[in-house]
């Protein structure tokens, strides 16, 4: 399996360059998919596009039944200007991979080029998905889930190149791993007026203060210490003139938590605070809460099974208990509809100078990272068929491949 790798690695480079120097953002990933899809179908897969929307699935199917593993990666990139200095470059102003999209294409990619070679051993399928619009809201799981993309599926692996982590390294967590991840917004209506004569006015800066002060013990008093969450404002605004009491103030925010209670109490709370401390204070106002993706809760059983794969691979010594991160993932969805587990793999290199955090102007990855990645896809795929699909009185065919 080494041996496959390493002759297929500079290929898998060559696309991930590829998809670095010309990224697309969410939704519009035509160019990205079309790559995709032109290589999948070369491999002879079941190939179908437009899936949600805008993703691609290919559909490699064995020669002997047994269950169907999907593995997925996201496609698109971010607005921001690529600020490194090398060869691939992003060509695109103003748009960059900085989360390492393009890498998990290409590992993917990888991953179907030589299970393709591998399906007369094959007890089972396994579907490949290129995911749009994982970096915007709604996100793209969620469409494609809807378009039906998880029927007949079994299962999900999906993996995350992560510069956090020195390259060679793997990082697992059962339960709860990633955040949910909701939006709101929130415009408190006063009464302006000057400055000196503030008993005529309804101070909708003043209201704002105390609005977000009262949000934030919500935190501190609301919920239990052990029960992790954050409510964060990020952008505030109201008027103009220091001798001017504003009339309105508008203030932005984000909330994050692990459980799905947790996170419906908070959104419940945050509008009943903003209700009252208005009525208090003899202000109206305006509110809009977004909900973004689910928390990550990854499976217990497929998560000791693909973690088991990854100690083969680097070491029981460079696997990693994850502590829980208050990111977000939109693999999220598929997550709450079958079983399967998300794992992050080492791509930092400080002696190459990969240092930068992702969603950076100068992020990058080592690229031997990839080669973790893909035989982690690859094997972890086979042993999810083989422990699914073989009794004890059957030959055990897979054992050569791993």
């Amino acid at each position: 399996m080494k041996q496959r790798i390493e002759e297929l690695f500079p290929q898998v480079v060559a696309w991930r360059r590829t998809f670095h120097q010309y990224p697309e953002v969410s939704f519009h990933e035509k160019e990205t998919s079309k790559r995709v899809a032109a290589h999948l179908e070369s491999l002879g897969l079941e190939v179908r596009t437009g899936v949600g929307g805008g993703g691609v699935t290919g559909f490699l199917r064995g020669h002997h039944e047994g269950p169907t593993i999907a593995l997925r990666a996201d496609m698109d990139a971010l607005p921001i200007q690529d600020e490194k200095n090398c060869s691939y470059r992003s060509r695109i102003p103003g748009v960059m991979h900085a989360c390492g999209h393009d890498g998990h294409m290409a590992m993917l990619m990888g991953a179907a080029s030589i299970l393709t070679t591998m399906k007369a051993q094959l007890y089972g399928n396994i579907l490949f998905i290129f995911q749009h619009a994982e970096e915007t809201l709604p996100g793209g799981a969620k469409s494609m889930i809807e378009a039906g993309v998880l029927e007949g599926v079994d299962a999900i692996y999906g993996i995350h190149l992560w510069s956090p982590l020195p390259t060679g390294y793997l990082s697992f967590r059962a339960g709860p791993m990633l955040a949910s991840s909701d939006v709101f917004r929130v415009n408190i209506i006063g009464k302006g007026g000057h400055g000196g004569l503030p008993h005529m006015t309804t101070d909708a800066i003043a209201v704002a203060s105390h609005a977000i002060v009262n949000i934030q013990s919500i935190i501190s008093r609301q919920i239990d210490p052990v029960r992790s969450a954050v409510i964060s404002i990020g952008s505030i605004h109201g008027g103009e003139a220091s001798n001017v009491i504003s009339d309105s103030c508008e203030w932005k925010g984000t909330v994050r938590a692990f459980a799905p209670d947790i996170r419906e109490f908070l959104l419940r709370r945050i509008k009943e605070v903003v209700h009252d401390t208005c009525h208090m204070y003899g202000a109206s106002y305006e509110i809009e809460i977004r909900k973004g993706y689910p928390p990550l809760i990854t499976n217990p059983l497929e998560t000791a099974r693909l973690r088991k794969v990854g100690e083969g691979i680097v070491g029981i010594e460079k696997v990693e208990e994850m502590d829980p991160l208050m990111g977000g993932e939109d693999f999220a969805y598929y997550l709450n509809e079958i079983p399967g587990t998300f794992c992050f793999v080492g791509a930092g290199n400080e002696m190459r100078g990969i240092t930068a955090p992702h969603h950076h102007p100068r992020f990058d990855v080592d690229e031997d990272a990839m080669k973790v990645g893909l035989e982690l896809l690859v094997k972890g795929a086979i042993q999810y068929l083989y422990e699914g699909s073989f009794e004890k009185n059957k030959p055990t065919l897979l054992t050569a491949f791993m």
